[in-house]
């Protein structure tokens, strides 16, 4: 929490807005995002909260322009996580404070945890699922200026059958239990799950997020069952197509994410047991993987300290956690379409980046997990050539690690410069 409050304090009294004129950013390395080889000695000219050029060497300043001396460092875009939750963080406390906790306290500690994921380095994030709406009013706040924080594309509520991952009266006694409805993101047949999704773009939602199996960190027995039938989903997929929004589907096993795959989402989230056949599939239609590979690796180790986790959530994350490593490698091989994402909130906010670490181990080269980080995601919320790249028309989201990424990709964990439209929220001289 130190660590929080420290990254707050930063923006507090450190940031600041670009200057009247122009921005020259005397990039060292250059990475686009785009999946292009690095290049080095190059210029980004900012405007406002855009980049309207990238030239050659390092351009003499004007009279009004503004240098930023970047010439030792690798500079990207800004990264994206895919799968975020914002107004949580996970500890040993996490069941009781859903009790505890007045939602207007949750908001404020939240603010924490959006700080450290832009000191980080991340920009922008997809939030796949909040609670008391506080993702939602977080991302107006960012838009707002009141506080600090990535850019945000909230999912809202996860929608769940009864009993599902994201059914939120599980674990609790009889008493303190109710029926939860669609608006509450519990619903079951076509009908009802329709009006679930109508629900969350009455919240202002940017995209929906079922849960398609079980999950590890819900009070309920199975962590892989299938939850959803095709048919349920493909209402979902077709009521959310109406509104603009893209589904993401979180899903451990192999039933419930071949429905999901069948009945349309966009993502697949964690994928634990994804088969052969699977992967096959989410080939042909185009499905992309979000790994969360940090999450799997975080639940296995907090399930070795007692009392860390329920008796009910310690077997399922011993059982789960340690395979998802596996899979991505597996999944990269094959040729699956990755996009980068965490599940932060399972782990700590700010440590997003150790994901690019366990990707590379995996297999996957440095510049194809920042391209996953990039412009793939960008792609996947409607924002290509806007976020994720470094070209001209681009917004101004910027960051600068020391030395080469594609050499070590722990440096990812050094970001010491961070630019969000054109605002510097970091800049360790």
């Amino acid at each position: 929490m130190i660590r929080h409050f420290l990254a707050a304090l930063l923006w507090l009294f450190g940031s600041c807005a670009a200057a009247d004129g122009r921005v020259l950013i005397h990039a060292g390395t250059l990475i686009d995002g785009l999946g292009n080889a690095p290049v080095t000695e190059r210029t980004l000219v900012v405007v406002g909260d855009e980049i309207v050029a990238v030239e050659q060497g390092f351009m003499a300043a004007g009279a009004d322009d503004e240098v930023i001396d970047l010439s030792a460092a690798t500079v990207m875009p800004g990264l994206i996580d895919m799968h975020v939750h914002l107004a949580a963080e996970r500890n040993p406390r996490s069941q009781l404070q859903r009790f505890t906790m007045e939602p207007a306290e949750r908001a404020l500690q939240a603010t924490t945890f959006a700080a450290a994921t832009l000191q980080a380095g991340f920009t922008s994030v997809r939030d796949l699922g909040t609670v008391d709406g506080i993702a939602l009013a977080m991302r107006h706040a960012i838009e707002q200026g009141w506080i600090a924080g990535p850019r945000m594309f909230v999912a809202g509520k996860s929608i769940a059958t009864t009993g599902g991952h994201a059914d939120p009266t599980n674990g609790m006694r009889a008493s303190f239990a109710w029926d939860p409805s669609p608006a509450d993101g519990v619903a079951n047949g076509p009908v009802e799950l329709r009006k679930a999704v109508r629900a969350r773009y009455q919240e202002g939602a940017d995209l929906v997020k079922i849960t398609a199996t079980g999950g590890v960190l819900s009070e309920a027995r199975s962590g892989e069952n299938a939850q959803f039938t095709v048919e349920e989903i493909e209402a979902v997929v077709a009521t959310a197509k109406d509104y603009g929004f893209h589904v993401a589907a979180h899903a451990h096993g192999v039933e419930g994410m071949q429905r999901a795959v069948l009945g349309g989402v966009t993502t697949i989230e964690h994928g634990t047991m994804m088969t052969d056949e699977i992967m096959a599939l989410m080939r042909e239609r185009g499905t992309y993987y979000v790994p969360t590979i940090l999450a799997g690796k975080f639940v296995a180790e907090q399930a070795e300290i007692p009392g860390f986790f329920s008796e009910t959530v310690r077997s399922k994350a011993l059982a789960i956690g340690p395979q998802i490593q596996d899979t991505f490698a597996r999944a990269y091989a094959a040729g699956v379409p990755i996009l980068f994402g965490t599940d932060s909130g399972v782990s700590a906010h700010g440590d997003n980046w150790r994901e690019f670490v366990f990707m590379v181990e995996a297999g996957m080269p440095a510049l194809e997990a920042i391209t996953a980080a990039t412009s793939k995601p960008a792609a996947v919320l409607g924002q290509r050539g806007r976020l994720g790249e470094l070209s001209p028309g681009a917004l101004a989201d910027i960051v600068a690690v020391p030395g080469d990424p594609l050499a070590d990709i722990g440096v990812m964990g050094q970001v010491h410069f961070v630019m969000q439209g054109g605002v510097v929220y970091r800049h360790d001289r």
